[in-house]
């Protein structure tokens, strides 16, 4: 159900699981000064050598450092690269910690293709090229307030001009194919009302105020609180800006509706411009969709919405090809299952709908046309990597790029395509890739070099094994830098979310610090994992947790059996779905010498009732319980609790709506009434997970974990985290 310290992985993707919290948190940089440095070390040197030591002292630089939790403040991200028309530049988003105000800072910096000219361009996010190649629209913050749309010409001198000014939030920026106006969706308030003849208040007189009313089922969001009614629509603006138009209507949302009101929305235009491919849902009601969604052609001259998908299912990400005769998507006919969406085409007008992706049994994200719509680019998971693949009328869809690494959001610009990569060694950098040639990419920003330099980090070693019924599962065991087989190390069983999440290969700080700080640790795909299609996906299905403890603790017993770990130090943590099955795990073995249980799910039949996303619960169990409590109980950790003995740190953000904090309460009272050593963190300004808004959550975060470990390590200690 989630990550970073607080559960998945760096490629999560917008219709994974709702309790997958934002993705990996967020990275700063401090850029090292190299001039200063190197004339200071040839002083030095001269210095030394008067005394006849430099040679004996500059052979023996100082041992490289560790990943403490100080570095993550210095961590930069790349993301969202859009590289222009033409394939000459790139803009992206370019991340880093305000250490002052604790929050992260986001910036379009542009590079041109062949790495030269990089340089920042303007505050804000979302960027998006103009078809001519000559303007950027983007998203900043603005007047009246909150963020607005802006656009900037980065070949003319000049600031950007701020193009809206809207009191609601909007996003998902698209040009016209003329580049005279920009789409774009946003939030119309459509408040509930309810009115009563209260008496006039004394004059002087303090009263309470209004009690929030609403009689739907979805009136709350993580990262929003209690929400008031209204519906995403669709937009057009004039690219000089002006009174925005209003296209779609209606008590619909365009966008897939998993949550009430939808951020990201799948939309595209035709090549003509007259009409809009959007996901959406308008075939009933919203409150009571669950997954349902379909494609709709929109008439952008007067709103009239048609609907093209005709089987009931969930159908998603629409791509209109560059000659305006074919859309590809992606999804799937109506399930109870986590079935892997599949890749589809249709005609513009909703005929001719075709399978693209039998057998491939991995889901497209990020569809991309070639300019000559000759070849569908996307990326898709695949044990533990995420790849680009390209399909093509006729032909069988091919994996472009291999190896332990993440490539994400790539887009496309003449024959090249820009895109994010990262390893478990490197965080994320942009990259140019040749459509001809994906084989080879040429790295384009080295944002975090400097600051890596002098750091250790470790390495991620791949692990199969069998567990229960034969499942072949993946893991990767993690060793600190200085490894030595000799030694007897801590173990550290670190469990993803979702469940319908994949740990990937990607840079992760959470992982690179639990090494620094003297641990192995494992973490694994378990069943109900994605990258391994809709079989495994299912292992899980009205059974959860259940075999994926199986293959927690087969990975724990094939770890063992490497050597090298102190058995009496086994450690258990997660947050979100590794919440349910780190609380779940204390619950069935006695092996764990601690615990550390972050937001997690501990109570199912409560859980309906408090969270955000209630058919997500309901969807894991046969009946509703009050027909038939059986699986409920018997699925919830706190039924369980007699069984633990094991010391529990519980871990939650106080404004959590996912996985609220009750939750974490209720299993705490029980580890407190039994007498368990346990301890209960409630985190300041955090909603799901930990570590998602304030940085300074970020590292109390592992060093509370690290802390807990240390205190049940037995003896010896283990050394204070760092």
């Amino acid at each position: 159900m989630l990550t970073g310290p607080d559960a998945s992985a760096p490629g999560a993707r917008r219709n994974q699981s709702p309790l997958m919290p934002l993705a990996e948190a967020y990275f700063g940089f401090v850029q090292k000064n190299c001039g200063e440095r190197m004339h200071s070390m040839r002083q030095l040197i001269v210095l030394l050598g008067l005394l006849g030591l430099a040679a004996e002292i500059y052979a023996d630089p100082a041992p490289p450092g560790r990943f403490t939790v100080g570095r993550y403040l210095d961590l930069q991200s790349a993301g969202s690269p859009q590289i222009s028309p033409d394939g000459a530049q790139i803009v992206y988003i370019r991340t880093a910690v305000d250490k002052q105000e604790d929050k992260p800072q986001s910036a379009l910096w542009i590079i041109n293709s062949d790495g030269s000219h990089h340089r920042f361009l303007a505050k804000g996010n979302g960027a998006v090229w103009s078809p001519d190649g000559k303007s950027i629209a983007f998203l900043a913050e603005g007047e009246p307030k909150g963020m607005q749309i802006f656009v900037v010409d980065p070949g003319v001198a000049g600031p950007p001009s701020q193009i809206t000014r809207v009191a609601e939030e909007l996003g998902n920026l698209r040009w016209s194919p003329d580049g005279k106006s920009i789409g774009f969706t946003m939030t119309v308030p459509d408040a509930e009302k309810w009115s009563v003849n209260l008496p006039a208040a004394p004059e002087g007189a303090k009263w309470a105020n209004t009690p929030r009313y609403t009689e739907r089922f979805h009136y709350r969001r993580d990262h929003a609180g209690f929400t008031e009614r209204g519906w995403r629509q669709l937009f057009l603006i004039a690219r000089d800006g002006g009174t925005p138009r209003q296209v779609t209507r209606g008590d619909w949302s365009v966008g897939q509706n998993s949550f009430e009101i939808p951020t990201t929305v799948g939309w595209d235009f035709t090549p003509d411009g007259r009409f809009a491919i959007v996901e959406g849902y308008k075939e009933g009601d919203p409150d009571r969709n669950d997954r349902e969604s379909y494609l709709y052609s929109v008439d952008l001259g007067n709103g009239t919405t048609t609907r093209l998908t005709k089987t009931a299912g969930t159908w998603e990400r629409p791509a209109v090809a560059p000659d305006g005769r074919t859309i590809a998507y992606v999804g799937f006919t109506k399930t109870d299952s986590n079935q892997v969406m599949d890749l589809w085409t249709m005609s513009i007008d909703g005929s001719n709908a075709t399978l693209q992706s039998a057998g491939f049994d991995r889901e497209p994200q990020n569809l991309k046309w070639a300019k000559d719509g000759g070849v569908l680019y996307f990326t898709a998971e695949d044990r533990g990597s995420v790849h680009l693949f390209a399909w093509s009328k006729g032909k069988s869809i091919r994996q472009l790029t291999n190896g332990s690494e993440v490539i994400s959001e790539p887009t496309i610009g003449g024959s090249s395509i820009a895109a994010t990569r990262s390893s478990f060694r490197a965080p994320a950098d942009i990259v140019l890739i040749n459509a001809h040639r994906p084989d080879s990419a040429q790295r384009l920003t080295h944002l975090n070099d400097e600051l890596l330099r002098d750091i250790a980090l470790a390495d991620a070693e791949e692990l199969w094994y069998e567990s229960s019924g034969g499942a072949r599962i993946q893991g990767w065991i993690v060793k600190p830098p200085d490894f030595d087989r000799a030694r007897q190390y801590p173990l550290l069983l670190e469990i993803h979310g979702g469940p319908q999440a994949m740990f990937t290969v990607g840079f992760s700080p959470q992982m690179q610090n639990f090494a620094a700080n003297g641990y192995v640790v494992l973490f694994v795909n378990p069943r109900g994992s994605t990258g391994y299609g809709t079989a495994f996906g299912n292992a899980i299905l009205k059974h959860y947790p259940g075999p994926d403890y199986d293959d927690l603790m087969a990975g724990v017993d094939a770890t063992l059996k490497q050597g090298s770990i102190d058995q009496s130090r086994l450690f258990v943590s997660g947050c979100s779905g590794g919440g349910v099955l780190s609380s779940w795990v204390i619950g069935h073995t006695h092996r764990f010498a601690a615990a550390a249980v972050r937001c997690p799910v501990t109570d199912w039949i409560s859980m309906a009732g408090e969270t955000d996303i209630p058919f997500f619960t309901y969807r894991f169990f046969k009946k509703p319980f009050w027909e038939d409590p059986t699986d409920w109980l018997e699925q919830s950790s706190l039924m369980h609790v007699g069984n633990i003995t094991t010391p529990t740190l519980i871990m939650t953000g106080e404004l959590d709506r996912r996985t609220p904090i009750p939750q974490s309460e209720e299993l705490y009272a029980a580890l407190k009434y039994r007498g368990v050593p346990a301890a209960l963190l409630r985190f300041d300004q955090e909603y799901h997970g930990t570590a998602q808004v304030k940085p300074s959550n970020w590292m109390r975060t592992q060093l509370y974990m690290l802390s807990w470990f240390q205190r049940f390590s037995g003896t010896p200690q283990l050394p204070d985290p760092q």
